[in-house]
């Protein structure tokens, strides 16, 4: 059976660097069936229940995490000039490369996905998957059935032509309209510029929906959680990955 050093194993699975899980380690803090462990190189089977303050530490294997994110950040692993998604996630994340699955612009909220399950991103940014997104927008102008229309029928813009989507008109007002967007393709500023090219401009946009994974309501913008079992399947069922 494979074993790993204690501290390894505790930073790997915490938010701890190495050094702070060799003091929590020596202060008592890690415990094996109620049994403490106190020496950092002591090799143990990953597979064990371990604990750290009384609560088990996180299981091996792929991770998958939902953010809410907020505007003004980038969508980048790092940035030396700018805030980016990445910090608002523990080290532990980053240490096991859950990187995030597609990007949001910087001006764009809502859900974002995060994975180390390379093959899942893979096959969920695959144009020929055609894995929904559902985005919430308010935009300039009145929205009316001729852009409903032109959503349809997909859009010409410079320098691609927009794939046939859907258009929701939610509200429409003679200064303001706030929709939907359910669109296939994740291309750069794509619903932005989708939008633009009816003369709309995008006030906000958020959002809501990344094939079956929808939003949890309870995170605020900021918040992340790990996935539930349920939801990891539900998307794996979608880009066939049983």
């Amino acid at each position: 059976m494979k074993t790993e050093r204690l501290d390894k194993l505790v930073s790997d699975r915490t938010d701890l660097s190495r050094a702070e899980a060799k003091k929590a380690i020596r202060a008592g803090r890690v415990q094996l069936a109620g049994q403490v462990l106190t020496q950092p190189e002591m090799q143990v089977q990953p597979s064990l229940g371990l604990t750290l303050d009384g609560q088990p530490l996180r299981l091996a294997g792929e991770l998958y995490v939902m953010l809410n994110k907020p505007t003004g950040l980038l969508t980048a692993a790092r940035d030396s000039r700018a805030g980016t998604v990445m910090d608002l996630l523990p080290e532990v994340f980053s240490r096991r490369k859950c990187m995030p699955v597609g990007r949001l612009d910087k001006d764009t909220s809502g859900l974002l996905l995060f994975t180390t399950d390379g093959e899942l991103a893979h096959r969920l940014l695959s144009p020929r998957r055609k894995v929904a997104k559902v985005y919430e927008a308010l935009v300039t102008g009145q929205l009316d059935a001729a852009d409903v229309q032109a959503f349809l029928q997909g859009i010409d813009l410079k320098d691609f032509t927009a794939l046939p989507a859907r258009l929701h008109i939610l509200a429409a007002g003679e200064a303001e309209s706030r929709c939907q967007v359910v669109l296939t393709e994740g291309k750069h500023r794509q619903v932005r510029r989708m939008l633009g090219s009816r003369g709309h401009e995008v006030l906000s946009l958020h959002r809501l929906r990344f094939g079956p994974l929808a939003l949890d309501p309870q995170l605020a913008p900021g918040q992340y959680r790990e996935l539930h079992p349920d939801e990891v399947q539900a998307l794996k069922e979608a880009v066939d990955l049983v």
